[in-house]
């Protein structure tokens, strides 16, 4: 991790006049890098120290739990406008929290996201939770923050050092911000050796943090302790802390065990460690008389302690019984296991007696043992203390001098334990006249400086913080100017469970990959056992995001999904490790959350809210503007919330348009559109009424509707509140609901639901459907026989409907209780039958009624009837023979039923034996439904047999099934593996094949495991996930396709079987060559002006190679005409090209695609905005061009054509046709004909022409048709609109008085021309 220290930090630290510094942060701080305070911190952004507002910081210590105090003198802006950030706030575990004053409501602001969180002690929690009360972080928050203002004081010398000291422990991880959801974090426990006093209360402490609040509960040895039920148990408020309250009686010892809390909250459970509990024991000393203790002067002497066992153990020390302490040197000490030795005694020792007292730490209580007296023998009865400064005062006192000797440990030779992290504490204890003195040595090396210390006069050797380096043989070296002896110590270096790698907190956004490491070593060898919210791995539902890995958990494309509290649990004979950690997933940069420019359609007079969700790191402040408005809409029929929502109490027509909601901070802004529309409301103004049915007839239920017609409507029904499945019998309509042929199951209550996107409104009715048959009662069983039993019932009420069919079902009591089985079926004519038995069945019977309707509810069962038994007539089915483990086999079946059995104890014969050999049969009786035969070969196979009995004896011979016992992991990996470069994305495979027996299975696939170990071009980060690639069966060769070209890939190969993979082979590695490129990104068309077209592009995602430029092919198109394509080519850094537009009228189409020495890669293709008034253009300029177009015109002008032909013609036979010289005269059908050849249209019968229709008046009128030209228009001569297509009429309108009046239509219509022609 790099770090950046800036200038003007360094200025701090120098500086010698006592003043502290203020720095700002810009709003450029945005990287995803470790962050920790001024000292990590991106290259963006810079530090000014700024006048008009000082900070003093006042360091009175800054050890593991202290803090940085921060003092403000004023609350003045930088000149700039930006934010300052307090860096004398508070550093706690590397947590930084800037000061409320400048940071509102931000504790995240410098956020960075760290995946390993340290955990907090209490004192550091505390602080937290003071500055999230005083700043609290919500969705939207405004509230700004009070710090007092304080005097300002220079600081000592010491405090740029320990500001250091402070800064540097900024490494650690962010917590997230308590506002934030979150898992539980156990924040404080009690030790794993819990010992209480037992004169006051217990308790046993659990609190967590999480959001939400966990809830907690306890274990007590391993069984859920329910507090409720103890009245002397409770549980603090809003905390997991036990309470055990003696006030009112009790022993403690009662509650002695290990307990165990879980904090649970939505997201998870955390679990704290495992606390034994245990209660203080302070035994008395038993009662003894002691008698002098003689001893000749220059003896050695062991003063014995013996203290009464307590817990904890207590602290021994020696004192007169006038409660002197007893003076201790070279010659007299107190050993570790709290005797009191004398190397030598002396005249003067007999000059006070020594008493042993032990101090027990919880009741503060000192026990004294009753003193010792000495009676020293000596040569030399006088005291004189001249001669204890005597250099050779043991001959002046007539001692014998004389070598060396141990008084502890005995012997030469001991052996010692230690747990790793424990100290060690060696001790020689030697008598000898004079007192010799110790030296320690270790063998084959020197004592450990920087830990070894000596105690107790060089008799102890203390070795703190031991490690597995400190084992070996240590020796102690006692001597005098009589000689030496030596004892050797041999120290064998333990250990419980410690971290290598404990979980941290996992804060990951959704789609990223992350890991839990849970790695720790010991001696012995601890076993990790992964737990998820408190119950083990293997039984937690699967997630197809997690991945297990022994000691890790591997998550990938993590969604929120994942959020949990899993544990680590290594132990071993020595001790175990609990840690929690949790898997966070949030994502929680500043923008805005919702969709940009969204629509909202609210419904008239509707209290309505526009919700502007936003977040930013400070808390950004909200305004709403509407229309592009300068006024800030608070007040009056507006209400702004503090998350942003607007709410619009009323809504009116008038509040219809575009509202932009402005989010504001030190660091930007950010804004959104929300365009109002205002609806009308959707009501149900003709319900659905209450009916009654018979089945199999049709219902119709009404449901008529109001509603916004901009809006969609949608009909839906429910049925007894649940969603409607409109089957085959139902039909919906948009008004209307009909059931063809009701159905029992059709009744109930139908609710109409109509429904737009913004409201919907609801009616109901009820349906009732006419019946089921009641149920048959009175079930008797008569005519017993040993297979058969008549069975007589009588009918219940068929409401209406006949009873067709009556059924029989039974159950017995022996292999499925309580579960009823068809038997057999009946006409609903009759109400008695004969029902065939089964061999030891106690049968029950009932029956069930059945008409068109429906079937009741069964009856009420029978009296048991039992059948006599008889062996067994058929065997168990579906026998296997699977291996679960290397060296089983099972050997699985289904069991028979009742029906089956035929007798008491059914039970199977399981033989089996090897295939293809003529070894004797195994046999074994079962009497469930499965045996493992343990100590099978690997994957060899048997002949299994399986075959039933009872009581009255066997079934028949049953036939051998093949089966196989379990696999093994293949045992050797695929060799002289090949890899064949084929082009820059694929590679082929070969290999040789296994022997078959080490593949110890069946052979499922050959698998290689490959992965992009580097790209050839520099500086481009590429994942080395590893992926696999299977080839099934035997096979010798394989392709290994989509890869990236120029790139460094590894691959190894294995062998799978059923059980699993093999072992690796060697790691092979090859080179994929260059390829072309992916496409350019973000490939953008911008048009300013008619003249320029400016284009845009991003380098590909995928380069592939070396890149050599880009190629750019755009032509120019109108409608159907397109230009002469145009080729530029372009160096690969230029993202940007401009188009001169040689005709304003065009558009262009682009196409874009990178290089490298193979070729093109992929090309991406955008066209140029369309002109103004160009799909008019193109709608003339394509629809003149069409075939249909061009077809119907030459159509219509052939029609017209045929219209003045037919004019032409009737003019030129004008003196044919009957026609009045005066419009007023009627043509009547009793004119005569007219003599010169003319004719009328009527026949001799005086019927008007198919067609026509006869007036009120007498006359014939052309009647209205679908075929008649007239109604393509409605007067005004012919005319073609803009577009060229034909809008004029076919005829001349007649005016309205010919149109009504006497005279026939037919000169006017071209239909009765056309008749006339005929």
């Amino acid at each position: 991790m790099g770090v950046t220290r800036s200038r003007e930090a360094r200025n701090y630290f120098d500086s010698t006049q006592g003043r502290a510094a203020v720095f700002s942060l810009r709003p450029t701080f945005r990287e995803k890098k470790d962050l920790a305070g001024i000292l990590l911190r991106p290259k963006s952004a810079s530090w000014d120290g700024l006048g008009p507002k000082k900070c003093l910081a006042s360091l009175p210590t800054c050890p593991h739990g202290g803090r940085l105090r921060r003092h403000w003198m004023n609350q003045t802006m930088a000149p700039s406008g930006e934010r300052l950030i307090d860096l004398c706030a508070i550093w706690d575990a590397g947590v930084y929290l800037p000061s409320a004053a400048c940071n509102r409501a931000s504790s995240g602001v410098a956020r960075k996201r760290l995946n390993e969180a340290e955990k907090l002690s209490s004192v550091q929690e505390a602080q937290l939770k003071r500055l999230e009360v005083t700043r609290p972080r919500v969705l939207g928050s405004r509230e700004r923050g009070q710090v007092p203002r304080m005097a300002r004081q220079p600081p000592p010398p010491w405090v740029h050092a320990a500001f250091l000291l402070c800064l540097l422990s900024l490494g650690g991880a962010i917590e997230i911000p308590m506002d934030l959801t979150q898992p539980p974090t156990i924040t404080k426990q009690s030790v794993k050796d819990h010992i209480v006093d037992p004169r006051d209360n217990i308790l046993i402490e659990c609190e967590a943090k999480g959001n939400p609040a966990p809830s907690f509960h306890w274990t007590r040895n391993s069984r859920f302790f329910n507090i409720a039920k103890d009245p002397r148990v409770s549980m603090r408020r809003r905390s997991g802390t036990l309470v055990i309250d003696f006030r009112s009686g009790g022993r403690p010892e009662e509650y002695e065990g290990e307990y165990q809390c879980f904090a649970r909250n939505k997201f998870g459970t955390a679990l704290s460690n495992r606390i034994r509990l245990q209660v203080s024991k302070s035994p008395l000393w038993p009662k003894e008389n002691l008698d002098p203790v003689v001893v000749q002067e220059g003896a050695p002497l062991t003063l014995q302690c013996n203290p009464p066992p307590g817990l904890p153990s207590p602290v021994i020390f020696w004192m007169s019984s006038s409660m002197e302490p007893i003076t201790q040197d070279k010659r007299v000490s107190q050993g570790h296991n709290g005797d009191l030795y004398f190397s030598n005694v002396m005249l003067q020792d007999m000059q006070t007696d020594y008493s042993c007292n032990a101090r027990f730490h919880f009741t503060h209580t000192i026990q004294q043992k009753n003193p010792f007296t000495l009676k020293v023998l000596t040569n030399h009865p006088y005291n004189d203390s001249s001669l204890r400064n005597h250099p050779d005062m043991y001959s002046a006192r007539g001692v014998a001098e004389r070598t060396p000797s141990f008084m502890y440990p005995q012997g030469t030779a001991s052996s010692q334990m230690v747990l790793r992290g424990m100290d060690l504490l060696l001790e020689c204890i030697a008598s000898g006249v004079p007192t010799p003195d110790i030296a320690w040595y270790k063998k084959g090396g020197d004592l450990p400086s920087d830990k070894a210390k000596f105690e107790n006069f060089n008799k102890a050797l203390r070795i703190t913080n031991v490690s597995e380096e400190d084992s070996g043989e240590y020796f102690c070296l006692a001597s005098n100017k009589m000689g030496s002896i030596r004892h050797t110590i041999s120290v064998r270096v333990k250990a419980a469970p410690y971290w290598l790698d404990e979980p941290k907190n996992l804060i990951l956004a959704p789609g990223e990959d992350g890991r839990l490491v849970c790695r720790a070593n010991g001696n012995p060898k601890p076993t990790v056992q992964w737990m998820v919210n408190g119950e083990p791995l293997q039984s937690a539902p699967p997630n197809p995001n997690r991945e297990v890995a022994g000691d890790t958990i591997i998550f990938r494309d993590t969604q929120i999904s994942s959020r949990a509290v899993y544990q680590c649990n290594t132990s071993n004979e020595h001790g175990y490790l609990l840690a929690n950690a949790f898997v966070s997933v949030l994502d929680v940069p500043p923008r805005m959350l919702s969709p940009r420019n969204q629509l909202i359609r609210v419904i008239l007079y509707n209290r309505t809210r526009l919700d502007c969700p936003f977040f930013g790191s400070p808390i950004p402040t909200l305004r709403w503007f509407k229309n592009g408005q300068g006024s800030n809409l608070d007040g009056g029929n507006y209400h702004v919330y503090e998350n942003g929502s607007l709410e619009i109490k009323m809504i009116r027509k008038e509040d219809q348009g575009i509202y932009t909601c402005v989010a504001t901070n030190i660091l930007g802004k950010a804004e959104n559109q929300v365009r109002l529309e205002v609806k009308d409301p959707t009501r149900i103004y003709r319900m659905p009424e209450d009916q009654v049915a018979k089945r199999g007839t049709t219902v119709q239920l009404e449901c008529r509707v109001k509603h916004d017609p901009s809006l969609k409507l949608t009909v839906s029904w429910l049925k007894d509140d649940e969603p409607l499945y409109i089957g085959n019998r139902m039909k919906k309509e948009d008004d209307s609901l009909t059931i063809f042929g009701v159905a029992e199951r059709d009744q109930g209550s139908y609710t109409c639901v109509a429904s737009t996107e913004l409201d919907q409104d609801l009616a109901k009715a009820y349906l009732t459907v006419l019946g089921r048959p009641d149920r048959p009662r009175d079930l008797e069983l008569t005519d017993l026989a040993e297979r058969s039993v008549r069975l007589t019932w009588i009918p219940g009420d068929a409401n209406n409907s006949p009873i067709t069919d009556y059924v029989v079902q039974f159950e017995e009591d022996q292999f499925q209780p309580g579960v009823w089985h068809d038997h057999s079926k009946y006409p609903g004519s009759v109400n008695s039958a004969v029902l065939r038995l089964s061999p030891y069945v106690n049968y029950q019977f009932r029956v069930i009624a059945i008409n068109e309707v429906g079937s009741s509810h069964p009856s009420l069962p029978s009296e048991r009837y039992r059948t006599s038994g008889a062996p067994p007539e058929s065997n168990p089915g579906d026998v296997k023979g699977e291996g679960t483990r290397k060296n089983n086999m099972e050997i699985t079946w289904t069991p028979m039923n009742a029906t089956s059995a035929f007798g008491p104890n059914l039970r199977y014969i399981v033989k089996w034996r090897r295939r293809e050999t003529r070894e004797a049969w195994n046999n074994v009786t079962v009497w469930g439904s499965r045996y493992v035969v343990g100590q099978t070969p690997v994957y060899v196979p048997y002949e299994i047999r399986v075959q039933a009995e009872n009581d009255f004896g066997k079934g028949p011979e049953p036939e051998s099934v093949i089966g196989y016992s379990g696999e093994d992991y293949p045992r050797a990996a695929p060799t002289e593996v090949k890899v064949r470069v084929m082009n820059s994305t694929a590679i082929s495979l070969q290999w040789n094949r296994v022997y078959s027996d080490t593949v110890q299975g069946q052979l499922r696939e050959y698998r290689a495991y490959y992965w992009r170990e580097s790209s050839l071009l520099k500086n481009l980060w590429v994942s080395q996930k590893r992926q696999q690639a299977s080839f099934p069966g035997d096979r010798l060769r394989g392709m290994v396709s989509r890869l990236f070209p120029y790139s460094n890939y590894k691959l190894e190969m294995v062998v799978v079987n059923g059980r699993g993979d093999g072992p690796r082979s060697e790691t092979k590695e090859f080179t994929t060559p260059e390829g072309v490129p992916s496409a350019p990104r973000r490939f953008r068309v911008r048009q300013p002006n008619l003249e320029t077209i400016n284009l845009e592009w991003d380098h590909p995602e995928h380069p592939n190679g070396i890149m050599i430029g880009y190629t750019l092919k755009y032509v120019a198109f109108n409608g159907t005409k397109v230009g002469k394509q145009i080729v530029e080519n372009f160096s690969p850094n230029q993202t940007k090209f401009t188009v001169q537009r040689t005709d304003p009228v065009s558009r262009y189409r682009f196409t874009l695609s990178a290089r490298t020495q193979v070729g093109s890669g992929e090309a991406v293709t955008e066209e140029s905005p369309a002109p103004p008034n160009e799909a008019y253009t193109n709608n003339q300029a394509d629809i003149a061009t069409q075939g249909w177009f061009i077809g119907l015109m030459c159509a219509i002008a052939l029609l017209v054509l045929i219209l003045l032909i037919v004019c032409f013609i009737k003019r030129s036979r004008g003196g044919k046709y009957p026609v009045r010289e005066k419009k007023d005269v009627p043509l009547g059908p009793e004119d005569p004909k007219e003599e010169d050849g003319s004719f009328d249209y009527s026949d001799e019968d005086n019927k008007p022409l198919q067609g026509s229709q006869t007036s009120l008046d007498g006359t014939i009128k052309q009647q209205e048709s679908d075929d008649s030209l007239v109604d393509y228009g409605e007067g005004g001569e012919g005319q073609f609109n803009e577009d060229g297509s034909f809008i004029g009429q076919y005829t001349v309108k007649k005016d309205k008085e010919e149109t009504e009046g006497n005279e026939s239509s037919e000169a006017t219509s071209p239909v009765n021309a056309i008749y006339s022609l005929a």
